[in-house]
């Protein structure tokens, strides 16, 4: 058996219920509530551990697999947009590149349930922006508090989300429904978001463990099923790693001709989440509503 806590991860806390088959993990932000490199590098570590369990007999089961975030009123702010800022001041396209294969391969794997009889769940309680929402798309259940908010706000600094967004967007609604999105800048709300067809469950403010852990006992009575379900979806809606991997190359080639103004644009986002990190972590805040970036760099629905 695999123990986690032999594995020590600086950017995750594990909560494994043994009952329940369920592996909770929590990004916790150490810098920013972003996807630094040793998050992503943590994540994955996780996925493999994940994997060396349930790939060998006998091993308690780990047939769900959880992504949240213990930074209240925020989910995930999205990439490292301080390292993307000194990257293409300084022309670096294959650091861009690497960061960019990271994402991937910790996205990747959650959307294809690490290639086992394992449902991935994101329970998101905040906001998530930009790669925070790819990352809480890429599972294969989407489940939101009411008042928490989500989208790609990149447009705003001339840019696009180019880790997975279009691609996992359109496995839940139309390829026209999710360009319309990433085009607008538009942040909505898990309310609209649902009534989309993007989030699967809904839940009060509050409640996102208790909403997670009914949808798992009610998963679990038909899990076969599901599970059959879960890949019958996965050959109509194939995600290409090779796909994944070449969007991220234009990704890279977009960031590259960013002006200086909207570098400064994206400077004055970094600022931005950092005021929003100390806030949280000196305040501790309570809901979602004192944890919103500047509304200058969303536009809410």
């Amino acid at each position: 058996m695999v123990t986690f806590e032999n594995h020590p991860l600086q950017h995750l806390r594990i909560d494994y219920i043994k009952d329940r088959g369920t592996l909770w993990y929590y990004m916790q932000a150490k810098q920013r509530p972003s996807f630094i490199m040793p998050l992503l590098k943590d994540i994955r570590e996780l996925q493999q551990l994940v994997v060396d369990q349930v790939s060998k007999p006998h091993n308690p089961p780990i047939d769900y697999l959880v992504l949240a975030s213990d930074t209240t009123g925020v989910f995930n702010l999205g990439g490292d947009l301080e390292l993307f800022k000194a990257c293409i001041e300084t022309r670096d396209a294959d650091r861009l590149m690497d960061y960019a294969r990271a994402c991937i391969d910790v996205l990747y794997p959650n959307a294809i349930c690490l290639g086992q009889s394992v449902t991935t769940i994101s329970l998101v309680a905040g906001q998530a922006l930009g790669g925070g929402f790819e990352a809480a798309l890429s599972s294969n259940v989407l489940i939101a508090e009411r008042g928490t908010s989500m989208g790609f706000p990149e447009i705003m600094f001339n840019l696009f989300p180019g880790m997975g967004a279009f691609h996992l967007l359109s496995m839940r609604i139309s390829s026209h429904a999710a360009a319309r999105l990433m085009h607008s800048g538009s942040i909505l709300s898990a309310e609209k978001l649902y009534e989309m067809g993007v989030v699967d469950v809904l839940t009060e403010p509050g409640h996102g463990r208790e909403a997670v852990n009914n949808y798992i006992r009610r998963h679990k009575q038909s899990r076969n099923g599901h599970l059959h379900i879960q890949k019958v979806r996965s050959l109509c809606c194939a995600l290409s790693y090779e796909e994944l991997l070449e969007t991220a190359h234009i990704w890279v080639d977009a960031a590259l001709k960013l002006t200086r103004s909207d570098l400064r644009k994206m400077g004055k986002l970094v600022v931005a989440q950092k005021r929003l990190a100390a806030r949280t972590g000196a305040k501790n805040p309570t809901s979602t509503q004192e944890a919103q970036l500047e509304p200058s760099f969303a536009t809410s629905r």
